[in-house]
């Protein structure tokens, strides 16, 4: 029997959604009883039909789902530029310099040239929809979008083929613009999760966004993202209204994620407040392990940041560069080693396999929920 609406529409056994850019991750997630679901971004359209073939080859059946991202606003500077060579050219070689520099300043051998991307990769509308069209000829039972409303044809499909679409937002306001919009289920995430994220506490915009829904007329399920590495966070998110947690730092320290031995080191090793939400690494806000990479592109000296998709055709090939060098015992490199991570990085005391993670999310949700029971009795 599910546990809730959210179970209902996605097949859930339990309703700990898991966001990893790794197919590993996403297929033993939902083996053990959770949800996994595949960052999509990171891959070219040929790509993901690879890694969704092999993830509804090992699966077993549990259902799964895909994260794209189709941006809703594009900024007026990249508006007219079609094809990542245009948007290479467009960037002032003091951008690429300045890279150059802080790798050559902690020992990474680097190029001052930008490496050419396939235009069929990167964060841009037309990407977006391509990897949704590869999704939707695979038996997921959920797809979501970020960075503004869902795209219509989103939600046709969805509907369409009974997929439930999730969006996910960090305001109330956003959350009733995608209910509008047609979406079924609303990913609030806080300032705490990793990668793009608002300013608002997942504490105080759960039951924001579920009051506002509900007096909106709106019957959508929530979830909740920001911080949350323990069931008993959970069971907390779900007192507060929602119908289950939306996770993706946790899974950053699994084996089995795309998360080098170096940063799965340095995840253990960190303090909550180790993270950074910066633009330095895709051009909008989004949250970090702080490095001195963040400390030179957000300090006074630093150029200032590109705006989307420019950004990361400047850093991915950075950061890049850093991991093999790192990997390659360079101490230097080691210190710029960086990637998405909430503030719930401080919760992080060891590396676990993920179905481990969600055994003991289960434990730790049961344990919660019988500890408040037991002060009614």
């Amino acid at each position: 029997m599910a546990m809730n609406q959210v179970c209902e529409m996605t097949g859930a056994e339990f309703p700990l959604f898991a966001f990893s850019h790794c197919r590993d991750v996403v297929a033993a997630v939902s083996k053990a009883g959770g949800f996994g679901v595949l960052g999509a971004t990171r891959f070219s359209p040929d790509q993901l039909e690879e890694e969704l073939a092999w993830i509804d080859a090992h699966v077993d059946g549990a259902p799964y789902g895909v994260d794209v991202l189709v941006p809703e606003v594009i900024d007026p500077r990249v508006a007219d530029l079609s094809n990542n060579a245009a948007r290479a050219a467009a960037i002032d070689p003091s951008y690429r310099d300045f890279a150059y520099d802080v790798l050559s300043s902690h020992g990474v051998p680097s190029e001052r040239e930008l490496p050419p991307l396939d235009d069929r990769k990167g964060i841009t509308p037309e990407n977006g929809l391509a990897l949704m069209e590869v999704a939707f000829n695979h038996p997921i039972k959920l797809i979501a979008n970020a960075l503004g409303i869902a795209p219509a044809s989103m939600i046709e499909e969805g509907k369409a083929r009974g997929v439930p679409v999730a969006a996910l937002v960090g305001a109330k306001e956003h959350a009733i613009r995608q209910a509008e919009a047609g979406v079924d289920i609303i990913v609030a995430q806080g300032t705490e999760a990793g990668g793009h994220c608002g300013e608002i506490s997942t504490l105080v915009l759960i039951p924001e966004v579920v009051r506002a829904l509900k007096g909106a007329g709106h019957n959508i399920p929530v979830l909740a993202a920001g911080g949350i590495m323990t069931g008993g966070q959970m069971a907390g998110m779900m007192a507060a209204g929602a119908q289950g947690a939306w996770t993706g730092s946790i899974w950053l320290a699994t084996p089995e994620a795309e998360t080098s031995e170096t940063f799965r080191e340095k995840m253990v090793a960190a303090r909550s407040r180790d993270t950074v939400r910066s633009r330095s690494r895709t051009g909008k806000p989004a949250r970090q392990l702080k490095t001195p990479w963040h400390d030179a592109w957000d300090g006074p000296d630093g150029p200032g940041t590109l705006p989307m998709p420019l950004m990361g055709l400047v850093s991915e090939p950075s950061f890049a560069r850093v991991e093999q060098a790192a990997a390659a015992g360079n101490e230097g490199a080691k210190e710029l080693v960086s990637y998405f991570v909430g503030q719930g990085v401080g919760l992080v005391d060891q590396v676990r396999s993920s179905r481990s993670v969600v055994q003991e999310f289960r434990e730790e949700f049961a344990e919660a929920i019988g500890s408040l029971n037991a002060l009614f009795d």
